[in-house]
């Protein structure tokens, strides 16, 4: 019975002593994890800071990389936009420039070549689409109406009796047909600056309302460009009313056949250079 109880004691003295011994050992496994979970956390937040440091220097250089597109895109703008002076005296962008050179692909190779200077070239450009914009325009001569171009400018005669009655300045409704495909070439080409000039013959005029030869060939224009804006939709910033009176006769005034030609009225066609690159670079 004796025996029983030692051994009873001893084997819960060696059971006792082997838990404590695996407590021991779980106890220091377990600071070894916690160690370990410690010092991952520390490595995580380390590298969380070199992360973060990484990601605003990427932004810095992205940044600095947007500056530079900026810069440079303002640069190729400010390039295009630059104005160059030829020798010949011709001042155009170089947008512009690229722009005239499409142009010039359509014009013909015979004229083409014989345009020597920057100038000459910039005269091809728009006298082709002035040339286009009147072939559009079912505008055609006859005795009583001369188109002449010359170089970039359109000259449209229009004989008196076209327009006005004798020694009148208001413009007869005879004359809409001819206003209206003059408009029409107008209308097509906003570059246009449009000057409208009364031309009288040589006999002297003195009315109520009309002083004299230089009035008469000013308020004949004025009609014209008043019918022109009102009645046709042309824009008034395009047009330019003059008189030249008596002063610049085509031929002497000596019959009545050549008094009849002296009064008319020219309308001169004038592309505004810079209007028209202007409109170019924006197509």
């Amino acid at each position: 019975m004796r025996k029983i109880s030692i051994l009873l004691v001893t084997a819960i003295l060696f059971s006792s002593c082997v838990s404590k011994k695996k407590y021991l050992a779980l106890e220091q496994e377990n600071g070894q994890i916690k160690s370990e979970l410690t010092k991952t956390r520390v490595e995580k937040e380390d590298l969380e800071n070199k992360f973060a440091v990484i990601e605003a220097r990427v932004n810095q250089y992205n940044a600095k990389i947007q500056s530079l597109n900026e810069d440079v895109e303002g640069l190729t703008i400010e390039n295009k936009a630059k104005f160059e002076v030829s020798e010949d005296g011709a001042v155009v962008s170089t947008a512009s420039k690229e722009k005239m050179r499409e142009t010039l692909k359509n014009v013909d190779a015979e004229k083409l070549a014989n345009a020597k200077t920057l100038k000459d070239s910039m005269n091809l450009a728009v006298q082709y689409n002035l040339s286009k914009a009147m072939d559009t325009s079912d505008l055609n001569e006859d005795e009583d109406i001369v188109v002449d171009i010359n170089e970039t400018v359109v000259m449209i005669s229009i004989a008196d009796d076209m327009l006005f009655n004798t020694a009148s300045y208001r413009v007869g409704n005879k004359a809409d047909k001819i206003l209206k495909k003059l408009a029409d070439v107008i209308n097509s080409e906003p570059s246009l600056d449009v000057m409208v000039e009364g031309h009288t013959d040589s006999r002297s005029i003195s009315t109520e309302k009309i002083a004299d030869n230089w009035d008469l060939s000013v308020l004949r224009a004025t009609s014209v460009v008043r019918k022109l804006q009102n009645q046709f939709k042309v824009a008034p910033e395009q047009l330019i009313a003059s008189g030249r009176s008596s002063y610049q006769p085509l031929v002497e005034n000596d019959s009545r056949e050549n008094r009849a030609k002296n009064r008319r009225t020219r309308i001169i066609l004038m592309p505004n250079i810079d209007k028209f690159f202007a409109m170019m670079e924006a197509k």
